[in-house]
């Protein structure tokens, strides 16, 4: 059980941080707050900024972060309903008007080629919002081409070229490929497991964080606690993608779990370490200070993971209610 001050602060928060708190951590899938998220708070903000034209922002893919590709991405991430007619009608103008000729979703004028970690973002949050899986069969086809041979996957292979898999690319791929095959699609699935599998190899064979050859601290914003995290790549949102895609403890994991339970504040919440910089509609938390989304990330990660070893069980009797 988690501490009744923490429950309590997290329950003080947007409606969306609310029905994700009785979700991961109290077991009740409260749909009535679900519903609320459209209308209220965070989510509500965001639907009304939506233009009559289907779009946010300048259009599809500019400006980060107000377009209309980080604004789903958002959206999905908040947990709104499903099944919002406007969002459904986005997607379809997207679908329609970004296809490209190799089957991904393209929005460059003058690069032929689809980036990875767009697609695979895009296939994280088109799936969320169910949309029709025919028009999901072509971007299957695209991302099964861009699969490397270390597992992973990366982005610069659109244009400069890549010889080594990025955490960034392979984290976005895997995650739409989670959201892919638990929604039910069946284009390719075992082909789309068999990716999912290889590319948390990739992540494991890296501790999450580290060289593979060295051991190094491979870039140190990987270590910084960020919301929204936009395609950027951290050990957070890493272990939040093991977590919820039901994966195990595994022993590779540890080093990022540790850094995970040092960066908890002397009050149980866990800070807001990194905003990264860009134009927003507006913002959710103030970079600094104790956050919501990522003291409740990190609490369904250790949730999740919790009696795997004696450093996790630690944490979690510490925070264990009266």
């Amino acid at each position: 059980m988690i501490g009744k001050d923490i429950l309590k602060w997290l329950l003080e928060g947007d409606v969306s941080i609310q029905y994700q708190t009785f979700r991961d951590l109290r077991e009740n899938e409260r749909t009535d707050l679900q519903e609320r998220i459209a209308k209220e708070g965070w989510g509500g903000r965001y639907l009304v900024l939506r233009r009559n034209d289907g779009h946010w922002g300048m259009g599809f893919y500019q400006p980060k972060w107000t377009s209309t590709h980080y604004t789903l991405l958002d959206l999905r991430n908040l947990c709104v309903s499903p099944d919002i007619k406007e969002i459904h009608d986005t997607l379809d103008i997207i679908l329609r008007k970004n296809k490209d000729a190799d089957g991904g979703i393209n929005p460059a004028k003058t690069i032929p080629k689809s980036d990875v970690c767009i697609n695979g973002m895009f296939l994280y949050y088109a799936c969320y919002f169910r949309v029709n899986e025919d028009s999901l069969r072509s971007i299957m086809d695209f991302l099964i081409t861009e699969q490397m041979t270390d597992g992973g996957f990366n982005c610069r292979s659109n244009h400069s070229g890549a010889v080594h898999s990025s955490l960034h690319t392979t984290l976005s791929v895997a995650e739409g490929l989670w959201e892919y095959r638990k929604n039910g699609f069946t284009y390719r699935l075992e082909e789309a497991k068999r990716m999912e599998e290889k590319a948390r190899e990739f992540m494991l064979r890296h501790r999450l964080f580290r060289s593979d050859k060295t051991g190094k601290i491979i870039r140190p914003g990987f270590l910084r606690l960020s919301y929204p995290p936009r395609w950027f790549y951290d050990i957070l949102r890493a272990l939040d993608y093991f977590q919820s895609a039901g994966v195990s403890y595994d022993l590779r994991m540890q080093d990022a779990m540790d850094v995970l339970i040092k960066k908890r504040r002397p009050d149980n919440r866990w800070p807001l370490q990194a905003a990264h910089p860009g134009q927003v509609h507006f913002q959710m938390e103030k970079a600094g200070g104790p956050s919501r989304w990522n003291t409740l990330r990190a609490l369904r990660v250790l949730r999740h993971f919790d009696g795997n070893n004696t450093e996790m069980s630690g944490i979690s009797d510490k925070l264990k209610t009266e």
